[in-house]
Formats: structure tokens, sequence, C-alpha cells
């Protein structure tokens, strides 16, 4: 996993278009998604916006384009959440970035936070158990194993940016 690339080498161009790509589908489906970042989970992105967000992703690319396994685990992560993103972006958008909030909101607070949770373990416990299994059965494979760790790190997002939002969710309502 020591795999580095020199600045302006072709390896280096290739993993920066990869990263550019996968930094680009995951800013593309927040956009379709919640283009006023209302909705947006982690508080770091809605902080920086679009205008600090872009610059920081082009960067984040630039600057781990030299290194093979994290920039393997980025882009991993970056499509895996993008394609999150995706899933429900027709959604929100219809429905409008506050409603959607409200009516997801509603269904949150209605439903047994014990069943919540475990369903939440089962969302990011399952694609983790696949990171984890590639981990496992990958042996010296260095970009195997990046993307096992992108999508564990993936998994992990996904459970802190939830428990983060519910948490808040939950503080406000009490």
């Amino acid at each position: 996993m020591d795999n580095t690339f020199a600045f302006g080498s072709q390896d280096y161009f290739v993993m920066l278009g990869l990263l550019l790509f996968a930094r680009g589908m995951d800013i593309l489906s927040t956009r379709v998604a919640t283009p006023n970042l209302v909705l947006e989970g982690n508080p770091v992105a809605k902080l920086l916006g679009w205008k600090g967000g872009i610059p920081v992703s082009v960067a984040i690319s630039v600057y781990f384009a030299m290194w093979q396994a994290p920039a393997i685990i980025i882009i991993t992560t970056s499509l895996l959440v993008a394609a999150r993103n995706f899933q429900n972006a027709w959604l929100m958008r219809s429905l409008g970035e506050i409603s959607y909030r409200d009516w997801h909101v509603a269904r949150i607070q209605e439903t047994p936070i014990s069943l919540y949770l475990f369903c939440l373990l089962g969302q990011t416990a399952l694609p983790a158990a696949v990171g984890g299994a590639l981990l496992f059965c990958s042996g010296q494979n260095p970009v195997a194993v990046a993307i096992g760790w992108g999508i564990i790190a993936y998994s992990v997002a996904v459970a802190v940016f939830t428990l983060l939002s519910v948490w808040r969710m939950r503080r406000t309502t009490t």
C-alpha cells in the first residue's frame, strides 16, 4: 500500500481524474438532492457551502492523487455516498428540502428508536462486512485493500452522520 505517484506523472493524472470524478459525483448528487444544503448531514460540508466545498474537494483530489491507497479509499467512499444521495434525491426534490426534512423527521419520530437504530445498524454493518471480507480475502492486493477500507469508511460515515442527525433531532424535540 506504499504505492506513490510522482506529481505530474501519467499515474498521478489518472488517479487525479478518478478522484475528481468521484468527488464531482458526490458534489453533484448532493446538489441534486439538496441544492440549499438543508438536508446535508456532514456539518463541515454544510459549513463550507458550495463556494468552499468545491475548492476543498479539488484540493483534496490534487493532494491525494499522489498516494494510491488513500486515493482509492476516497474514490470508493465518495462514489458510494453519491449513490446513496441519488437514491432519494428525486423524492427530496419533488417534496422540497424543508418538506422532505419535516416528513422524514415525522417518520423517525413515529418509529420506535430501537427499530430505527436496528435498521441503521443493518444499513451500515452489512456493507462494512463486505469491506471487511474484502480486506480479509484480498491478501496483499493494495487496490482491493483500499476498496475494502473505502467501503468501511462509507459505512462509518453513514452511521456517524445519521446518528448525529438523529441525536440533534431528538435533542430539539424533547
